[in-house]
């Protein structure tokens, strides 16, 4: 059983600070460290933690981190064949942490702005052996898209984690058969203002009903809202004894999705057990090391009732 994972590789300079400064601020005291990070690659590392072989599309430079994502992705499992090359430099992420464990993130995307949608052939074949395809959007849309279109050609069932959500809504209908935005992106897809009113079911059934397919919205520390068939459930946090960095939780918790979607378990049971893993996540600082181990979550929980892919 394999899933596919096209999407970003990049190395993150984390600063940890009591507060992130305001504009014009200088916050002093921070506590830099750097590690790998970018979902594409967070991502398949994770579903290679959680039992499941996987392949991963992306695009590095001809650098030293390039060179040591070849070596982290060997280490853990994840077939890096088909990651593409390109003259620019690797992608850099630039993470605040503040005191509570919130971040903030900025990100020059180097080597993967520089990938398009003719790279993706190279990746077919991953695609059409794969249960499940995963895609975020740090690579361009046009290649996101030709992922997901050829997941389509192929029969693959889709899963979408519109990170960052800059694509025109218009361009999402009909392209997967899971979207996994948190409220933020959701907003942002559907052109609504951050102080709009209205609750998160209703932003997330409006999205389902727009663009034509299930939708898990994330909320963080408060679970998420699972819409299938114009119903939305509420899926409750999993308990978090402390938080220290919620960097990587909502790849974490995309990973586990997918590994139990994958494995057949319905909708809701795999979001239950994804909230898991974004629990675990938030409590270990960095993002690779707090992906989780299989024995980290127990199994995912099977309810018969639900509807599953594919």
């Amino acid at each position: 059983m394999m899933i596919a994972v096209a999407g970003g590789f990049g190395i993150g300079m984390t600063m940890r600070l009591d507060h992130a400064p305001e504009a014009g601020e200088t916050v002093t005291g921070g506590v830099l460290a750097s590690g790998p990070g970018g979902k594409g690659s967070n991502q398949a590392i994770a579903i290679a933690r959680l039992g499941h072989s996987v392949a991963l599309f992306s695009s590095v430079g001809d650098d030293s981190a390039g060179r040591d994502a070849y070596s982290l992705w060997t280490s853990e499992g994840v077939d890096w064949g088909a990651v593409v090359v390109t003259p620019a430099p690797t992608m850099t992420g630039f993470i605040l942490v503040d005191g509570t464990g919130e971040n903030r993130i900025a990100i020059a995307p180097g080597a993967l702005a520089l990938l398009e949608p003719r790279h993706v052939e190279r990746f077919r074949s991953r695609i059409r052996d794969a249960e499940l395809l995963v895609v975020s959007l740090e690579v361009p849309w046009g290649v996101a898209r030709r992922a997901l279109e050829i997941a389509a050609e192929e029969g693959t069932p889709r899963l979408l984690n519109p990170a960052p959500a800059t694509v025109p809504m218009g361009d999402l209908v009909g392209i997967a058969d899971i979207v996994t935005p948190n409220a933020s992106e959701a907003r942002a897809l559907l052109g609504i203002r951050h102080d709009d009113e209205r609750s998160e079911s209703s932003l997330a059934i409006e999205l389902s009903t727009v663009i034509g397919c299930d939708v898990v919205l994330t909320l963080g520390s408060r679970g998420a809202i699972v819409v299938q068939a114009g119903v939305a459930t509420e899926i409750p946090p999993h308990p978090v004894a402390v938080t220290v960095d919620t960097t990587g939780a909502g790849d974490a918790f995309t990973a586990a999705l997918a590994v139990a979607v994958a494995e057949s378990v319905p909708l809701l049971g795999a979001a239950r057990w994804a909230a898991r893993a974004g629990a675990h996540a938030v409590g270990i600082a960095e993002v690779v090391p707090a992906l989780a181990i299989r024995s980290d979550l127990g199994e995912p929980t099977m309810h018969q009732e639900e509807r599953s892919y594919p």
